[in-house]
């Protein structure tokens, strides 16, 4: 099946889990700023979780299939498609997605997957090393994609429960844990509130409005590994949340590290946005995020009988 680009929105990506295994080298992981929102949207069309999918940045793209099948919008609410259920789209049929009503970034799964080629085990984009997904780059009009001609069966009349999903909020707190230099800012970090500014990528989310001193001043720092989550302070005090595409080193002050099941909830963030930050143990983040997965895969197993 054919999907071809009639306009492509504001920027659209192929999209996966990400490349893991080869940080070592250098190389990001990559793949959906909100995983949660990639693997629920997958699941709505019965795929696997980590199938790739078309990620949507607060402007959607118009697009026309070639055959009868079946998508869904997970993340980001968007003009023209509900979120979070599946919807039947016949051949020759223009999906168009508008602006999005709320949040930052939607994706839209389509019933097989995208098919591209895949880069260092992922079919993820990553966008300034300009390889993977479609080109290496984001969707340009008349790009044609291709996905598996997919056979499903998708019963109608419900919908998932809204408690699974991630707790989206324009001025949401996000919890995390304690920084290599975090003691170095006292209690400013979680004293203070954060505004998204528009200088955000999918390298990170940069915050504004307060700016963290060190205390003392503090040594330089030789470079250390960092990760999605991580959030470092650079020398103008205005905190850096690093996101999917963040580099493997970095030499900024770490104060803390996001949670990875609150990392939706900085993805979905949109300029002018506001966060807060909470502080938690590391045994409460493990607890977290296995209940997380408890809950997925209680929802996969139960979409099993929905959607063959």
């Amino acid at each position: 099946m054919e999907i071809t680009v009639i306009r492509s929105g504001m920027l659209t990506t192929v999209q996966d889990l990400g490349r893991t295994g080869h940080r070592s080298a250098g190389v990001p992981l990559g793949g959906a700023m909100d995983p949660v929102a990639l693997r629920v949207a997958n699941l709505l069309v019965g795929n696997l979780e980590d199938a790739a999918a078309l990620e949507c940045t607060l402007l959607g793209p118009e697009l026309v299939f070639s055959a009868d099948t079946w998508v869904a919008l997970g993340g980001a609410e968007f003009e023209g498609l509900v979120p979070w259920q599946p919807r039947f789209v016949h051949a020759g049929e223009r999906l168009k997605l508008g602006a999005a009503r709320r949040g930052c970034r939607g994706y839209l799964a389509v019933a097989g997957g995208i098919n591209v080629p895949p880069v260092l085990g992922s079919r993820s984009t990553y966008l300034r090393g300009g390889f993977g997904g479609f080109q290496g780059r984001a969707l340009r009009e008349d790009d044609v994609l291709s996905a598996a001609n997919a056979v499903r069966r998708v019963h109608d009349h419900w919908r998932i429960d809204a408690r699974i999903l991630p707790e989206y909020s324009a001025s949401p707190t996000v919890r995390v844990v304690a920084g290599a230099q975090g003691d170095e800012f006292g209690g400013a970090l979680f004293a203070a509130e954060f505004k998204i500014l528009p200088q955000s990528d999918r390298m990170g989310i940069r915050l504004g409005a307060a700016k963290l001193v060190r205390i003392g001043g503090g040594e330089e720092l030789v470079s250390s590994a960092v990760a999605p989550g991580t959030v470092q302070v650079p020398p103008d005090g205005q905190p850096i949340v690093l996101m999917a595409d963040a580099q493997t080193l970095g030499g900024y002050p770490m104060a803390a590290h996001v949670v990875a099941v609150d990392l939706p909830l900085v993805a979905q963030l949109r300029p002018g946005d506001r966060l807060r930050f909470a502080e938690v143990p590391l045994e409460d983040a493990h607890q977290l995020a296995m209940q997380r997965e408890r809950v997925l895969a209680l929802l996969h197993e139960g979409l099993a009988q929905k959607v063959r």
